[in-house]
């Protein structure tokens, strides 16, 4: 009965997405760039671009020259940029509500390199109603089944990735594939499918992870099939008015336009942020392998449910509430000072402090303190968003002075769950699969493309401890 379900599901979807603006875009795309990746392959395959240390294989890797990822790329200077655009070009430039650009609006970017018109950002918030419309709004029956059975206590990551597992029963490539009705080269066209699809369902998969969390399985909100897909998270999470939601934390009209508008920049700045990324890189891996879209990011969620990968903004949230405790005027920026090194001189970290790659402040800060700066009124009562901001110009001459860090400055965790937090958004499990929403954009555009380029299984060279030391002998000798 099942796999009968599937089929029509499929098709259904196939009407869609077969004439879709963004694929018809793509479509026009790929003879120039399979000719150039053709012309790399041919002519300069022996070309070394980067050095290997023992250092770098012992030390995960990082800074590895090694990954094919055509999104983004990561400046220590300038933060990310997408498709060379900086946040803030991105903020200019990009098609948006309120002067925060659409998600969907970065969907084209990324896939295609150019910057969508209004017209074709909306193409694609339709392309995700159409696709749900088909739907009836829900989940797929065995989905909605599987999730409606989970513990209501099952951490929410874990729910997240069972239910993308589980919406790959319907996967387009997959189903070709396995009857040998693909050929490679339009591996990516069911790719781009599913990936779509994939996207579309997250507001409902998120929705029922958030009400099995706070609301015993019980819907908080509804789809509505005239706005755009971040609007539909905010509703699925019982946070849009009474008309489409529960609106569970009685926000008045100003605060749910503001509430959306977060999301709608949460969401647009985290879709990507280069290849190397444990999420990032595990659904290239296992893509690799032509995993549908479904089982790929699958298994990034895995990668950024782990504490060092996507849980650095509730680490944030429980800092900034156990220290609002002892700071009673976060005016006092001599207790709050203290407060810090206290807490680096018992060998801790101040969370949402430093980053890997960047040199600077991270621009994604910056563009959610903005959000706050522009509401002042909406957060001057609350001590911890106050204190966050007063943060952000403590803390990073006492980490210089320490001495331990890099990079001093704050990153985009530092703000972005006592926002949600603010907001009534209060399940600090909960923030990293709002994460998993927008980071599944910048992985599924990178598979999308693996399948133009044909690119092969990832399939790296392993060396063990003996091998290194003779490497090393026989190079100091």
């Amino acid at each position: 009965m099942l796999r009968k379900f599937t089929r029509v599901y499929s098709s259904v979807h196939s009407t869609s997405l077969s004439s879709s603006a963004l694929k018809d875009t793509l479509r026009e795309l790929i003879p120039l760039q399979r000719s150039r990746l053709k012309d790399l392959k041919t002519n300069h395959s022996n070309v070394k671009i980067d050095n290997i240390t023992v250092g770098s294989i012992i030390g995960g890797m990082r800074g590895n020259q090694s990954m094919l990822w055509d999104g983004t790329t990561l400046s220590p200077n300038e933060g990310i940029k997408f498709k060379g655009m900086t946040i803030k070009q991105c903020q200019d430039s990009l098609p948006g509500i309120d002067g925060i650009f659409l998600p969907e609006s970065m969907i084209w970017l990324l896939l295609t390199g150019k910057i969508p018109t209004m017209q074709e950002t909306k193409s694609i918030t339709n392309l995700f109603n159409e696709i749900l419309k088909s739907q009836n709004n829900c989940l797929p029956i065995e989905v909605d089944s599987i999730m409606n059975n989970l513990p209501k206590d099952l951490h929410p990551m874990t729910q997240l990735s069972i239910g993308l597992e589980c919406l790959s029963n319907n996967s387009s490539f997959a189903n070709l594939y396995k009857d040998g009705k693909i050929g490679k080269n339009d591996y990516w066209d069911s790719t781009f499918d599913d990936s779509m699809v994939l996207i579309a369902n997250l507001p409902l998969l998120i929705g029922k992870i958030y009400s099995n969390l706070i609301n015993n399985g019980k819907s908080l909100g509804s789809i509505n099939n005239s706005m755009d897909w971040s609007y539909n998270i905010c509703s699925m999470l019982g946070m849009t008015s009474t008309k489409d939601s529960i609106n569970k934390n009685n926000l008045n009209d100003k605060q749910l336009i503001d509430f959306n508008n977060l999301m709608r920049l949460y969401l647009g700045i985290h879709v990507d942020h280069e290849g190397g990324n444990v999420s990032a890189h595990t659904t290239h891996l296992v893509g690799s392998t032509l995993a549908d879209p479904f089982l790929s990011y699958a298994s990034g969620i895995n990668g950024l449910a782990g504490p060092l990968h996507g849980l650095a903004a509730q680490e944030v949230v429980r800092f900034l509430i156990n220290l609002e405790k002892n700071v009673n005027d976060v005016n006092d920026n001599k207790l709050i000072e203290s407060q810090i090194w206290e807490i680096l001189n018992s060998n801790k970290v101040i969370p949402g402090y430093g980053h890997a790659v960047l040199r600077k402040p991270d621009p994604r800060f910056n563009v959610m303190l903005e959000f706050v700066e522009n509401r002042q009124q909406e957060f001057q009562d609350d001590p911890h968003v106050q204190l966050m901001q007063k943060l952000s110009t403590l803390v990073p001459s006492i980490l210089l002075k320490h001495g331990k860090c890099n990079n001093p400055y704050p990153n985009v965790d530092a703000a972005s769950g006592i926002l949600f937090y603010h907001y009534g958004i209060q399940e600090l499990l909960f923030f990293t699969v709002i994460f998993g929403c927008s980071r599944s954009i910048g992985p599924l555009v990178q598979l999308i493309w693996d399948r133009i380029y044909g690119l092969p299984i990832e399939r790296p060279k392993s060396l063990d401890l003996k091998t290194l030391e003779k490497l090393t002998t026989s190079r100091t000798s």
